[in-house]
């Protein structure tokens, strides 16, 4: 009986330690991203820092969301916005997600927007993104988006795609930063070496 009681013991403990461990992410997700005309970008995310918004981006390329849809917002030296499925920034998934940033008052996300960090982009409403996200393109940024927005993840490789996007697109509107031509996300895919990610959505 004491043997029994042992080993029914040690599974405890060994479930338990699994699961705290799927919630602290030893290994991050790795973001394949193809541009049309322009290559393929990889981005790291950092689910120990916002893991809702993580979670939410995962599962949205696990779905397919982002294929075919476009980057429609360029504000040279600061961002380039896409993930719309209507392509104007007024369109998302049909739900919305908390906003992870020390303003809205979660602290355990102290990444700073610098270049190549990627953000989940939001209306005035903390509580308001959904799919759209955008791509920091110069430092200068983090001075009006830090503690504002949830940054989650970073370009890793392929930081240049973005730059030449930005020194040869030509924008319709230079007040709202919407491009002539929307460039087209042909796929995106994502590893999560074997983590399951769960979005709680509002």
């Amino acid at each position: 009986m004491k043997k029994i009681f042992v080993i029914l013991l040690s599974i405890f403990f060994i479930s338990g330690c699994s699961t705290d461990n799927a919630k602290t992410y030893d290994k991050n997700p790795i973001v394949t991203m193809e541009i049309k005309n322009y290559g393929t970008a990889t981005i790291e995310l950092y689910p120990n820092y916002a893991p809702n918004t993580v979670a939410n981006f995962v599962n949205l390329i696990e779905d397919g969301f982002y294929d075919g849809l476009t980057f429609h917002r360029l504000v040279p030296g600061f961002v380039l916005q896409g993930g719309d499925p209507d392509g104007n920034g007024t369109g998302g998934p049909g739900y919305t997600i908390a906003g992870e940033f020390s303003d809205n008052g979660f602290t355990k996300n102290t990444l700073s927007h610098t270049t190549g960090i990627i953000s989940m982009a939001r209306r005035q409403s903390y509580d308001s993104a959904g799919s759209q996200f955008f791509i920091v393109l110069d430092d200068s940024a983090t001075y009006s988006l830090d503690g504002k927005y949830a940054a989650f993840g970073k370009v890793i490789d392929g930081m240049d795609i973005f730059k030449e996007i930005e020194e040869n697109e030509k924008i319709a509107d230079s007040y709202t930063g919407q491009l002539k031509e929307n460039i087209v996300i042909n796929k995106v895919t994502v590893d999560t070496f074997g983590y399951e990610y769960t979005v709680e959505k509002n």
